[in-house]
C-alpha cells in the first residue's frame, strides 16, 4: 500500500523517530500506526510511547467539591480567548455544580437543570452559542465520593477559581482527621496532575496493555542474544520498572522522589490519625483524545487571494 507523508508526519510526531525510520515502520506494518509505533520501539529506534490524545480543543476544565465529594466537567469552546470570557467561565462553574449534585454522569448532568433556570444543561449552553458567538459543547463529566474522609480538588495554570487547563480529583478513605486527609489527598492530586498515571494500582491496568509491554520488552530482550531464561528475568524486571512509570501507588511522589505514593500516603496516617486508603483519582485535561485540524495559514491566505 501507499504511505503518505501526513502517516509518516503523524508517527515521527508521536515517537520522535527519524523520517525514513517511521516510512519504513509504516510500510512493514501496512500502514498500522499502532503496530508502526511498536515496529519502532522493538527496534528502539523510539524511545517514546504514543501519547494518549493530543490536546487540541479550547475551553475549560471546572471543578466543585462538597462534603467528602467532589466533581470536574469539561467545557470545550473553539479558541482560548473564550476561556477568558466571564460569562463562560460563569457557565463552566455552573455546569460544575450541577455535576455536584447529579452525581456526575454526564448524559444525566446535560439532562439536568441549570442553576436559576427553567432549561437543561444542554438548552443553557445552545443558548451560549448563540451570545458568546463559538461554538461550545459540554463534553464530559465525573464526580468521586467518600463514605468517611475527603475528596481534593486541583486545578493546573488555573484562569479562575476551580478553573482551568487541566483539572484533578483524588479520594481518600478514612475514619481520621478529614482536613488531614484533604491536605495530603490535594499533595497527590498535584502528582496526579504532573505524572498522569495510567492506573491507580497494577492490578487495574488493562491486562492487554501489560501483554503488549511484555511483547516489546521480550523483543528488545531478545536482541541481546541472551538464552530464554535469562529473558524471562529481564522482562519481569522491565515490567516491574514499567509498574514504578505508571501505576500511581507505585510512582516516586512528586513532593519526595525519595520514596512512593504509597510510602507517603503511610506516612501521612500520622497527622491523619488513622489508616487511610486512595480509593480512587480522576484527572482531566482539556481536549485530551480529540484532534483538531491543522490548518496551513499561508495556503488559506494565498487561497483567499486567489478566489
Amino acid at each position: 500500500m501507499s504511505i503518505s507523508a501526513a502517516q509518516v508526519k503523524e508517527l515521527r510526531d508521536l515517537t520522535g523517530a527519524g523520517m525514513m525510520d517511521c516510512k519504513a515502520a509504516l510500510n512493514e506494518t501496512n500502514g498500522n500506526m499502532e503496530e508502526a509505533i511498536d515496529w519502532l520501539r522493538k527496534k528502539g529506534i523510539s524511545k517514546a510511547d504514543k501519547k494518549a490524545g493530543r490536546t487540541a480543543a479550547e475551553g475549560l476544565i471546572g471543578v466543585d467539591s462538597g462534603v467528602r465529594e467532589a466533581a470536574v466537567v469539561e467545557v470545550n469552546s473553539e479558541t482560548d480567548f473564550v476561556a477568558r470570557n466571564e460569562q463562560f467561565q460563569e457557565l463552566v462553574r455552573n455546569v460544575a455544580k450541577v455535576a455536584l449534585a447529579y452525581g456526575g454522569k454526564t448524559e444525566v448532568v446535560a439532562a439536568a437543570k441549570y442553576p436559576g433556570s427553567d432549561k437543561s444543561v444542554t438548552e443553557v449552553i445552545k443558548d451560549a452559542v448563540g451570545t458568546i458567538g463559538e461554538n461550545i459543547s459540554f463534553r464530559r463529566s465525573a464526580k468521586l465520593t467518600v463514605e468517611h474522609g475527603a475528596v481534593a480538588t486541583y486545578v493546573h495554570n488555573a484562569v479562575a477559581d476551580g478553573l482551568g487547563k487541566l483539572g484533578v480529583l483524588v479520594a481518600i478513605e478514612t475514619t481520621g482527621n478529614a482536613q488531614a486527609a484533604n491536605a495530603f489527598a490535594r499533595q497527590v492530586a498535584m502528582h496526579v496532575a504532573a505524572t498522569n498515571p495510567m492506573a491507580l494500582t497494577a492490578e487495574q491496568i488493562d491486562p492487554a496493555a501489560v501483554e503488549r509491554e511484555k511483547a516489546i520488552f521480550a523483543d528488545q530482550a531478545r536482541q541481546s542474544g541472551k538464552p530464554e531464561a535469562i529473558i524471562e528475568k529481564m522482562v519481569e524486571g522491565r515490567l516491574r520498572k514499567f509498574y514504578e512509570e505508571v501505576v500511581l501507588l507505585k510512582q516516586a511522589f512528586v513532593l519526595n522522589p525519595d520514596i512512593t505514593v504509597e510510602k507517603a500516603l503511610k506516612d501521612a496516617e500520622k497527622d491523619i490519625g488513622a489508616p487511610a486508603t486512595i480509593t480512587a483519582y480522576l484527572r482531566f485535561a482539556l481536549g485530551e483524545g480529540i484532534e483538531k485540524e491543522e490548518t496551513d495559514f499561508a495556503a488559506e491566505v494565498a487561497a483567499a487571494v486567489k478566489k
